[in-house]
């Protein structure tokens, strides 16, 4: 298992020009670094690609910027730019060594509605018809996608583990998987174990932050029982703390992030990454 850091915590956009945070993370005791990739023509990958390995660092991620104007369930217009997008995200992905895109791949993040079941189950035809190619793509290229729910105030259309499970069976592509978050399953989910559980072998990522979207392990989420939970189904995939503050304002917006979590964004890397690990260990010797 190894132990990451979304970028959106200390940058937006990532540009190339962002590898001058590499050496923080890792003296921090990051493994792998998951890339917030607003643009595909934002970075040289190549040039991303040695500054990791020359830090000896991995991505293993790439974070969706899924923002106004790519929407797969949208406007003909809104489809279109989110194919766009997501296509050149997943043909630059080998050259930074096959990290998996992850994300609410599938709308506009902030589009919650109240929608009739019958225009619900058209939005979701269309969704799985784009993924259903973007997998297909994806996989050609040794990539992985995984769909994250999100919570009902960021979509209206995949908020739990089950929803995202039945779009990975439609969509019925090797290269699909689910995504699932801490804080998400915090406000959605019964019990974030049972949902892990749940996935099983189809989930491809994780996402780890505080209840409040502050450091993993200063909330009142049951970290031991999530770790028991990926130990019990074998997840050896990236765990990633994806906390925000409202120094990064495009991500504040989005995520409704109007007050400071933390007393600081190194102190919720540095204190995260340390609360995972220890949690990660004491799992394994038990």
């Amino acid at each position: 298992m190894r132990f990451g850091i979304n970028t959106f915590l200390f940058t937006s956009p990532f540009t190339t020009e962002s590898i001058s945070l590499f050496p923080q993370f890792k003296k921090w005791g990051f493994d792998s670094v998951e890339i917030a990739l607003e643009d595909a023509s934002h970075i040289d990958p190549v040039t991303v690609k040695k500054a990791l390995d020359d830090n000896g660092l991995v991505c293993g991620s790439i974070c969706a910027a899924m923002g106004g104007g790519r929407d797969l369930r949208g406007t003909a217009e809104e489809q279109k730019g989110s194919l766009d997008y997501l296509k050149a995200v997943i043909d630059l992905s080998p050259a930074l060594g096959h990290p998996t895109l992850i994300g609410p791949l599938y709308s506009a993040v902030g589009r919650a509605e109240l929608v009739a079941p019958d225009d619900y189950k058209k939005q979701w035809d269309t969704v799985v018809k784009h993924l259903r190619g973007l997998a297909a793509h994806a996989g050609k290229l040794n990539v992985k996608l995984a769909i994250e729910p999100l919570n009902r105030f960021e979509t209206d259309f995949i908020n739990t583990c089950d929803q995202a499970l039945k779009m990975v069976n439609d969509v019925n592509e090797g290269s699909l998987f689910v995504h699932l978050d801490s804080f998400h399953m915090n406000i959605e989910e019964k019990d974030s174990a049972k949902a892990i559980l749940k996935a099983g072998n189809k989930l491809g990522h994780f996402h780890a932050c505080g209840s409040d979207r502050g450091t993993p392990g200063n909330d009142h989420i049951n970290w031991t029982g999530i770790f028991d939970a990926l130990k019990q189904v074998g997840y050896d995939g990236d765990v990633v703390i994806e906390s925000f503050t409202p120094a990064i304002e495009i991500i504040a917006r989005a995520a409704c992030i109007w007050r400071e979590m933390e007393p600081s964004r190194e102190g919720i890397a540095i204190d995260g990454v340390k609360f995972l690990k220890k949690q990660y260990e004491a799992t394994v010797a038990s």
